[in-house]
């Protein structure tokens, strides 16, 4: 123990803190002290982690777990051969978030994960449970409105172009030799040949994307949410936090998400049912039709239209449950609805299959009023969110939460606008290819094709704010070229040493500018896309006008840009998956756009039970379980987690959920951490500056280490007493500016990465371990937020 306070003593540090009766010092008494390593976004290996090759798994499995030296491996047994330094371990988390390649087509999931991150963006509001509760539906039902949306997409691929309109047509199913067995012309009217039959035949392939979706979220929710975290009665004083992050319930979210996979999946499958139903009515409602047939069309259209009624209900009754772990499942519920929309579907196409004479497929299947009606209503409901994020922000105003608390609102609008260019991009490409260079089948409905001339305009628009941005970068890149000198003087000048710093300390500010960007790419999305539902409108009341004058003009122009969105959407799909891919197999891909998709990841699925799973659902309960069963040992055992990057966000989110004892025997140690400069103004309701500033007062100690050259992590903005503040002053990036007896060679400039070179680190890690102590520190009052 002298030996530790010695080297404390050299750094600067007093080995003195301030117990109940004045200051005390570190006595012999003091338990093993453990510094928990939790990596970034990117991913590494324990090895990387320990700066060891050899190591060992203390606990976990192949998915995460928590490793050490193999010299460490029973370091609780010798705790005297540790008096001098903490034992490191290290939580390895990157396989819930990478893996296999095949797992990029998880991007495919990206408007459910978007929906589900508008749920967690909701601004602070205290007093106001029945606003916040309005704020959850309200982004639950926007995401249902998604589900429905890519299967009536499915559809119209699959049904409407492929099955009705192309294989009813001779020269389309010529060109597609595959569809001939379909087509009337070519089959010489085989049994497939009716168009009720066809119709049932291509409901299969969006029947199976919705049991493709189905699989997938069951099979995720039976390996993430059935993680239980530990089991804990809720404080009475829990509300007062600050967050949501330490109620006991927070992290398993399976009752809910079930209950939502059943809802979707009855909402899927009753929307194939539709589709293919109410063609077989509208024929059968035809001045002397069969009576007969009449009759079950309006009994399975009132049969489809209860469920789709008793869907929203199931969305609608229930939201999260995060005061206690909710142990029940609504067995019934979940088993039953998904059987009986199945139910139904199958009742669908026995109907459309029945034989009517007479019956030929000629247009488009009745599709435009339902995608009408989708994309109205998803701009309402994105409208009504604004509204009441804006009455939950005027309630608790927070400065630096993102576009004045509607930043939730605008993420959702973002979300309906991938599913509409999806949508509307897959099936223009499709009919393109279907039709090639003739006229023979109509294509889709207008909506689609006009939500796809929209993204030309949309990109130019893109294009002009990254050039501005630029500009503001240059801008500020020509300021910092005199900071880089002040805070590099005495040395030699070199130009392009000073313009490479200069530049990379300016390109890491454009992180701030990601809100300017989303509220104009969600404002310009909203205008734009009322722009196309008022287009396809006027196209279908006017279609005589379409070659003529003005209207000649606008037609030709829309044509061009529907021709431009549809291939654009063909390439963009391409890269979407090509970057996906290299994202999960390239670590220096993943560094690169991982911090996005884990931040999306990071939250429950509390909106959508189709986004991709929520990995903080294993990793926070492992951390958690990890620290309370060190820190509740008997011999005063001392703990530092030290969190990298978006392993900082799982440290402090495991923190919160540890008792209040077990809070004051740990220590933290954040550095590149985006916990304020992206998710506490991202997510103001769970990160914001009480939150923060509560979990700092709950701590024994709070140190963060961060660089202006670092895109991610930023300061946390807090102060703090264990140093004039938690932040620590900005490290020097590169740590030498030309070569030095310490810097022979060149530094690198290090930005987000390699925080541990610093001589700063090892410092503050070392200030923590001395401060911390077997007792409980006296509890101490929480200190303000600076603004």
């Amino acid at each position: 123990m002298e030996r530790a306070q010695e080297r404390a003593a050299m750094i600067g540090v007093d080995t003195t803190t301030d117990g109940p009766d004045g200051p005390v010092q570190e006595t012999e008494g003091a338990g093993t002290a453990l510094e928990l390593l939790v990596h970034g976004v990117g991913g590494t290996t324990p090895q990387d982690m320990l700066n060891d090759p050899r190591t060992v798994r203390i606990t976990g499995d192949e998915t995460a777990a928590v490793f050490r030296r193999a010299e460490d491996a029973d370091a609780e047994d010798r705790p005297d051969d540790h008096r001098d330094g903490p034992v490191p371990e290290a939580y390895v988390w990157c396989n819930l978030t990478s893996g296999n390649s095949a797992r990029a087509l998880w991007l495919l999931l990206l408007p459910f994960m978007v929906v589900n991150l508008a749920h967690w963006m909701r601004p602070t509001a205290h007093d106001r449970e029945r606003t916040v509760r309005l704020y959850g539906l309200l982004v639950r039902l926007a995401g249902l409105t998604l589900t429905v949306l890519l299967v009536a997409a499915a559809c119209e691929v699959a049904l409407d172009l492929a099955a009705w309109q192309c294989a009813g047509e001779r020269a389309c199913a010529e060109r597609h030799s595959w569809l001939g067995f379909l087509s009337p012309a070519v089959s010489d009217g085989g049994w497939w040949s009716h168009p009720g039959r066809r119709l049932a035949l291509a409901a299969m392939v969006p029947t199976a994307l919705t049991g493709l979706l189905w699989y997938l979220s069951r099979r995720t929710w039976s390996a993430y949410e059935s993680q239980q975290p530990m089991s804990r009665e809720p404080e009475p004083d829990e509300e007062s936090g600050g967050t949501s992050l330490g109620r006991p319930g927070f992290w398993y979210g399976r009752r809910l998400v079930a209950r939502l996979r059943a809802a979707h999946t009855t909402a899927g499958l009753l929307t194939v049912a539709a589709a293919v139903g109410s063609a077989a009515a509208r024929f059968d409602r035809r001045p002397g039709g069969p009576a007969l047939l009449d009759t079950l069309g309006w009994l399975l259209e009132a049969s489809i239209v209860a469920g789709a009624a008793f869907v929203v209900w199931v969305v609608c009754r229930r939201g999260r449950s995060e005061n206690r772990l909710d142990q029940e499942l609504d067995e019934h519920l979940v088993r039953r609805l998904p059987l009986a929309a199945l139910v139904l579907l199958a009742l669908a196409l026995v109907y459309a299959g029945w034989e009517r004479p007479g019956w030929q497929s000629a247009g488009r299947l009745p599709g435009d009023p339902t995608f009408g009606a989708i994309a109205f209503l998803q701009g309402l409901l994105v409208i009504v969110l604004a509204v009441v994020a804006h009455l939950l922000h005027r309630t608790d105003p927070d400065p630096r939460a993102v576009l004045r608390g509607l930043g939730g609102p605008a993420v959702a609008m973002l979300a309906c606008a991938l599913g509409g260019v999806m949508s509307g991009g897959v099936s223009q490409r499709v009919a393109d290819w279907l039709d090639g260079t003739g006229t023979s089948i109509d294509g889709p409905p207008v909506l689609l094709t006009w939500q796809a001339s929209v993204i030309p305009p949309l990109l130019v628009l893109l294009l002009l704010l990254c050039g501005w941005l630029a500009w503001r970068a240059w801008r500020l890149r020509r300021a910092e070229l005199g900071r880089v000198g002040l805070d590099y003087a005495g040395e030699p000048r070199d130009p392009a040493r000073t313009r490479r710093i200069a530049s990379t300390r300016a390109m890491a500010t454009l992180t701030d500018r990601a809100p300017l960007l989303v509220a104009v790419t969600s404002t310009a999305t909203l205008l734009l896309g009322a722009g196309a539902l008022a287009g396809a409108l006027a196209t279908d009341e006017t279609p005589s006008k379409a070659a003529d004058g003005t209207y000649g003009f606008v037609h030709g122009a829309a044509e061009t840009a529907q021709a431009l969105g549809s291939w654009l959407i063909g390439v963009g799909f391409i890269l979407f998956v090509t970057w996906g891919r290299r994202a999960y197999k390239d670590a220096s891909a993943r560094r690169t756009i991982g911090i996005l998709w884990d931040v999306g990841t990071f939250w429950p699925r509390a909106a959508h039970p189709f986004a991709p799973p929520c990995y903080a659902e294993r990793a926070v309960p492992d951390l958690t379980w990890r620290m309370a069963t060190w820190t509740r040992a008997e011999d005063g055992r001392r703990l530092v987690i030290s969190g990298h990057s978006q392993g900082s966000v799982l440290a402090a989110a495991a923190t919160w959920q540890l008792t209040p004892a077990d809070r004051k025997r740990v220590a933290l140690l954040t550095y590149g951490s985006p916990l304020e400069r992206l998710y506490g103004r991202w997510f103001p309701a769970h990160f914001g500056p009480a939150a923060l500033a509560s979990l700092h007062a709950e701590l024994d100690c709070w140190r963060n280490l961060y660089r202006l050259t670092d895109p991610i992590g930023g300061p946390v903005r807090l102060p703090g007493d264990c140093g004039p503040a938690v932040d620590r002053e900005a490290l020097k990036d590169p740590l030498a500016y030309g070569r030095t007896p310490e810097h022979p060679l060149p530094a690198p400039i290090l930005g987000h990465s390699d925080y541990q070179a610093d001589p700063a680190f090892a410092e503050e890690r070392e200030r923590l371990l001395v401060r911390l102590r077997p007792g409980i520190p006296a509890p101490r009052p929480q200190p303000a937020v600076e603004s």
